[in-house]
């Protein structure tokens, strides 16, 4: 008996939502980013916060905004597609059925195939509000939760995707943009390469993002 051809199928994406509790939450899926826009992915960027009352004393309040923007624009987002919200950082669950209503409306008007958001493991109050109600307003969608080691005890990384040196390079030049954060450990260049070569070596290439999938829908 002649064995039946294997059925086969490519994934791909019209429409990716990037969801952030904070500007600079895109650390995770940065590299995701630039590959989804080099295959002509229509991306749309969402900050919650621009963390005013997080900014270091001496710089002005809404700098992180101005950063967020740049780093975008490094990562080749179009500037009409990123939006910035107002949200008061560490609060969110006082308002999580504001942020639903958000993501409702983004939903209804955009629909998604695939979006990003923190993962089920992360421990800050403001990135579960947003896995909570992200999955809520989403589930229709393929769902991958990004990676912040600074909030996670464990991590399940159950997806991979593959990072070139000069994706890897964008990625820490769109990082670098948030100047006031450049304080932060897991801010440094040093830092996020190191993280995506331990990826990289788990799923068998040199560099890497790692995901929890959340939900995988194909059409």
């Amino acid at each position: 008996m002649t064995p039946s051809p294997a059925v086969g199928f490519s994934q791909t994406f019209e429409r990716a939502l990037v969801l952030c509790a904070h500007t600079d939450d895109e650390f995770g899926c940065a590299g995701m980013i630039i590959k989804l826009l080099a295959e002509q992915t229509d991306v749309r960027y969402l900050a919650l916060s621009r963390c005013e009352q997080s900014v270091p004393k001496g710089l002005p309040s809404d700098i992180l905004e101005h950063e967020c923007r740049r780093a975008t624009a490094e990562l080749g987002v179009p500037s009409q597609n990123v939006a910035i919200d107002r949200f008061k950082v560490r609060h969110f669950p006082e308002v999580r059925q504001q942020i639903l209503e958000r993501f409702v409306q983004i939903n209804q008007t955009y629909r998604p195939d695939l979006v990003f958001m923190p993962s089920s493991h992360d421990s800050h109050q403001d990135h579960h509000v947003v896995y909570q109600e992200g999955f809520r307003a989403f589930k229709h969608a393929t769902l991958l939760g990004y990676e912040m080691p600074q909030n996670t005890i464990s991590f399940n990384n159950s997806a991979f995707v593959m990072l070139s040196e000069d994706e890897l390079k964008q990625k820490i030049s769109a990082l670098a943009q948030y100047e006031s954060q450049a304080f932060r450990a897991y801010a440094s260049a040093a830092f996020v390469e190191s993280l995506a070569r331990v990826r990289g070596l788990q799923c068998g290439g040199v560099y890497a993002e790692a995901f929890e999938l959340i939900r995988w829908i194909i059409r």
